[in-house]
């Protein structure tokens, strides 16, 4: 799948873009099943917030058990000060996760097609398998800021293995939160662990003081949809808060390679897809 001149430039920047990788007809299939599953999805039956800002958000058992399920989680913006959301729901979810690529056959499908199999062999993971999908709405005004991180972080392996999958559903801009990367200055070994203990307590370890980059350092990833960027677990990335009218759905997956060892501490221990 990938040229020499692709996997040098991967191996050298930590990410590579594929542009327009996957068709229109794919990308209105995808976005079609997550639209059913938030038309299903009972917005009085949670009120679990998703925030990369404020982690005790996501230490509830709503989302520490949602590694074998389908379930939608809320923008931090889309409540009032009563609780009640302040747009319709379909306006209002942050994200649908964690195993859209094992139980819906329309992400099932997409998910283990030979060409993501064939890119993730190709960028080292001899026995690729899919740990976590998620789609992603960045909704219109409220879309919130995901910050600074890697993903190796939450899927820690030994050695590291972890490859995301970042796919453009829709139009990726400035304007609504694009995918943002580390461009230049110093490489960052792992900065934190999201730890998950027996009691189901959770800790994000500090591993080291060396600051995340400045913004002004990062390259903006405005892409066309359809467009695949993947990226290792060490590349520091994240996505301003989408104050625009248009949404910017995404889908993705955090995949390892199956020779390594998965970590008994990071947070999810569903049993993975091997490709």
């Amino acid at each position: 799948m990938l040229t020499k001149e692709q996997l040098t430039s991967y191996q050298q920047n930590g990410y590579l873009v594929l542009e327009q990788c996957f068709s229109d007809e794919q990308m209105r299939s995808l976005k079609n099943s997550a639209n059913k599953i938030v038309t299903n999805f009972d917005p009085n039956s949670t009120r679990s917030v998703f925030s990369t800002e404020d982690h005790s958000k996501t230490r509830d058992d709503y989302f520490l058990s949602s590694g074998d399920k389908v379930r939608c989680f809320f923008e931090e913006d889309a409540f009032d000060q009563a609780g009640g959301l302040k747009q319709d729901k379909s306006l209002s979810i942050n994200k649908i996760g964690h195993a859209l690529h094992q139980l819906v056959p329309e992400f099932k499908t997409f998910s283990h097609n030979n060409k993501i199999k064939s890119i993730a062999q190709d960028l080292g993971l001899q026995r690729p398998q899919i740990h976590q999908s998620m789609y992603i709405f960045k909704q219109p005004k409220i879309g919130g800021v995901i910050r600074w991180h890697q993903d190796a972080s939450y899927f820690f392996t030994s050695p590291l293995s972890v490859v995301t999958f970042w796919l453009a559903v829709e139009d990726a801009t400035l304007l609504n939160g694009c995918l943002q990367v580390q461009s230049g200055g110093p490489v960052i070994p792992l900065k934190e662990q999201f730890l998950r203990y027996p009691d189901d307590s959770t800790e994000l370890k500090t591993l080291h003081d060396m600051p995340w980059p400045n913004d002004d350092c990062a390259k903006p990833l405005e892409v066309k949809k359809g467009t695949l960027v993947v990226f290792n677990g060490l590349l520091p990335h994240f996505s301003a808060p989408n104050l625009s009218d248009k949404s910017r759905h995404a889908f993705t997956l955090h995949i390892t390679c199956a020779n390594t060892q998965y970590a008994t501490e990071n947070w999810l221990q569903a049993e993975p897809s091997l490709l």
